[in-house]
């Protein structure tokens, strides 16, 4: 469950309000703070398998990429901030990054080589909003992992079921390639991950 904190701020005010060990996460969401409770049971699982597997692929292939512990998206309007679920960065671009180092802040497209959102009853924000705005940044790869088949009937089909849509920035625009049970995912970015997508929901069963 989310909650709107406080009227209209600014994305730097946003950061220098955010509190530190708090037991929730916050996201700036068109100048609204929102509360959002971290990720805990089925959604952390999801999270932490997804995140458990690109790590092994990173290192087994040495790919310039790491996973951050903690990592705030700016939007390019400078209205939104989201902390994804999981991110890959890619380390030789961060130097261009002027808030990374005291904020771990991300505000070029060109620094993420893949963003994860697993989905939550608020499917909105990884279907609609997210989405918009990551492909407006440049973000090449998004994964919306719905292992519960939450999202709208118009995202993934009817009758709902759990699905996996990777979004792949071509041309400046997003296509989405979609999978279920047995599908091995197939990332541009990881081109030899070999699991399938009911492997991925399992982790939220």
């Amino acid at each position: 469950m989310t909650q709107t904190l406080q009227t209209q701020v600014t994305f730097d005010e946003f950061i220098a309000w955010y509190p530190e060990n708090s037991e929730y996460r916050y996201e700036l969401h068109n100048g609204k703070i929102i509360e959002m409770p971290k990720p805990r049971g089925k959604h952390s699982r999801v999270a932490g398998f997804t995140s458990g597997k690109l790590f092994v692929e990173i290192e087994r292939l040495k790919m310039p990429y790491f996973i951050p512990r903690e990592c705030i998206i700016k939007s390019l309007d400078d209205q939104s901030g989201y902390e994804p679920d999981v991110i890959i960065l890619d380390d030789r671009t961060l130097s261009n990054e002027p808030q990374w180092e005291k904020g771990s802040i991300i505000t070029l497209g060109q620094s993420v080589g893949l963003v994860v959102e697993a989905v939550s009853t608020n499917w909105q924000d990884d279907y609609l909003m997210k989405l918009k705005d990551y492909e407006l940044l440049g973000i090449v790869e998004y994964w919306i992992v719905d292992y519960l088949g939450l999202g709208g009937r118009r995202y993934i089909g009817n009758p709902k079921q759990p699905t996996l849509s990777i979004y792949q920035l071509i041309d400046g625009e997003y296509e989405v390639r979609q999978f279920r049970g047995n599908d091995r995912i197939d990332s541009p970015l990881f081109p030899e991950l070999t699991i399938t997508a009911d492997a991925m929901f399992a982790a939220g069963q």
